[in-house]
Formats: structure tokens, sequence, C-alpha cells
């Protein structure tokens, strides 16, 4: 009987914390028309030629501060779960780890399924809420990748798992860790994007904090409707209010409007208001990476301290934890 093929997709990574490792990274990141939605031209020229090298400077140096000696975290628990998985899985599946920009490629990853003859191949993003520059962008690929063959195998996508019982558990159970008694409020902050991704696809979408409150058939594939739908599926588990927790969006570029309210000013005004210890998630990301270990945990905790707080922490993310793993093998055998 033959195989089925699984391959882990997350977004990437540098080879090397170098100039010339993120100028290569970045270059293929910000030219991908889903991540940056301008004409083609204007797109290469501003960011090959402008963005990107004055970019890889700073980025190289933040990267060389979470760069362990096994590589990039990202990689290595990219690793770590790909083995998990395979091993929960057994022979039936042929598992395999690919990133989105840079290595291992998505191409490389299918080639070896191919090479399997697996009878089907199965995409697992490692993405838990769906966007178009993310989820979107490795199907997309894939979609592209294959069309050359002559022989296309059934492919299955999975698009989202934003509310899977078994990850809002982990994410709750990793809280746990903390004294949760003694933080004055919790944020949960999402990777963000610019609100013209999401008024583009669906006029149901006003990026107002109104409309994504609850995922409905409308906005049921809405990246910020998704993100609420985590936080709260989180915070139920944890017992935390409404009024004691904020859903905040990190990590944005540019002048544009980005999904409010922003991670940063949200830390600014709980301190004005007293709340003096505050305990951080990031469900977008399965894995610790820079926005998590440097953004979250080092950059906002130091402003944080400095506008007068007295405490921020950060809830670790599912990482090489062997639930996820199994969490994985769940979701792909049972969708």
């Amino acid at each position: 009987m033959s195989k089925k093929g699984l391959l882990l997709v997350n977004l990437g990574t540098p080879d090397a914390p170098t100039w010339n490792g993120l100028r290569r990274y970045l270059s293929q990141f910000l030219t991908d028309r889903r991540v940056i939605d301008i004409p083609w031209l204007f797109r290469n020229i501003l960011f090959r030629g402008v963005v990107v090298p004055i970019r890889s400077v700073r980025v190289a140096k933040l990267y060389k501060e979470v760069w362990t000696e096994e590589g990039s975290p990202l990689k290595v628990y990219g690793e770590r779960v790909t083995a998990g998985v395979q091993d929960i899985l057994g022979d039936d599946f042929v598992v395999r780890l690919a990133m989105r920009y840079q290595n291992p490629s998505i191409e490389k990853g299918l080639n070896e399924l191919i090479k399997e003859n697996v009878s089907e191949i199965i995409v697992f993003p490692m993405f838990p809420q769906y966007a178009s520059a993310s989820t979107g962008s490795v199907h997309e690929e894939v979609m592209r990748l294959l069309k050359r063959r002559e022989i296309i195998p059934p492919v299955r996508m999975i698009n989202s798992y934003f509310d899977h019982p078994d990850m809002i558990k982990l994410f709750a159970d990793n809280a746990r860790k903390h004294d949760l008694e003694k933080y004055d409020h919790f944020i949960f902050s999402f990777h963000g994007l610019p609100q013209r991704y999401l008024k583009k696809e669906s006029d149901f979408c006003k990026c107002d904090g109104q409309c994504c409150k609850t995922v409905q058939p409308l906005n049921q594939f809405c990246y910020s409707a998704q993100c609420h739908a985590s936080a709260y599926a989180i915070a139920k588990e944890l017992d935390i209010s409404d009024e004691k927790m904020t859903i905040s969006f990190q990590s944005r570029l540019g002048p544009v409007d980005w999904l409010k309210p922003y991670t940063d000013i949200v830390l600014e005004e709980q301190v004005e208001k007293g709340n003096k210890k505050v305990l951080v998630f990031s469900p977008a990301f399965v894995a610790d990476c820079l926005e998590t270990i440097m953004e979250i945990g080092i950059e906002y905790k130091e402003d944080f301290i400095e506008d007068g707080g007295e405490e921020l922490d950060y809830v670790v993310s599912l990482n090489d934890d062997p639930r996820w793993m199994q969490t994985i093998a769940d979701i792909v055998t049972s969708n």
C-alpha cells in the first residue's frame, strides 16, 4: 500500500544570521505579491533596491541574538516536530519539513515526497489562522510547482485550525506555568496585516474591532476573526474575563494602517491604566522565533519597564512539545 505524504510548512528563516543571509531571505519574502500587494515592478525596485539592503543590517543583528548552536529556532523546532510527527504517524506516512522562503524549500519537500511515490500529499501550513500572506502563499506556491508536472497527485491542503481544542489547551497549559493570579492584564498579540488586505477580500470586513468578534459564514476565512476566536478560546480555558484581556497586533511595517490596536501602544496604555504586570500570549506562532523571543520578550519588555511597568512575561509557544506533535497528527488523520 502506498504511503501518504505530509508537508509541514512554516514561513521561513535565513540560512545564516548575516547580511547576505537576510538579504536573500527578505528579498524572497518581501517580493511575494501576497505579502506586499503593490505592482510587481515597483515592488521589486523598492524592496530589492532600497528596503531589503537597509533592513538586512538591522535584522541580521537581531537574528544573531536568537540564533542557537543548532541554528534558527524556527527551523530547529520545525525539524524536531517533523521527526516527532513522523514517529507518531509511522510507516504509513512520509513527513517532510519545508519553508515558504529559503530552506528547506517547498520544491525540495514536494520532490522528495513524489520520489517516495506517495498516494497523496497533505500540506499543513504551520499557521493556526488563515491569512493570504501566509497560508494562502503556501498553497499558491504548492500549486505553482505541481502544475509543472505531468502527473499531479491528489493534494489536500489544511486551511486553518485556529480553534482546535487540543491546540487551545496547549497554549493554556503553557500559560499555567505562570502564576496567573499576579497579572493585572493579559494581552493576546498576533502578527499584524495591513487593513486593506482584509477589506479587499470581503465587504463584510470593516477592521473596526467589531465585525471580527465572532466567526460566521461571512467572515469564516478572515484572519482577524480567526485571531479573535483563538484568543477568546484560550481565555475561556483559563477563565480570563473580557475586561482583563486585550487582543492586539504586532510587527507592522510601513506607513499604512495595519490591524489595530497595536501591541506596543496597548502596552503603553496598560501602564497608564495602572496595569503594571502583564502576561503576553502570541497564538499566531506555533514556534518561538524572532517576533516572540526578541520583539515581545526583549524589545516590548524593555519599553514596558521603561514606561513604568513592573513585569512583562511571555507565554512560550508550542515549539517541540510532544503534545503539539500529536495534535498535528490528529488534525492530519481526521481532516
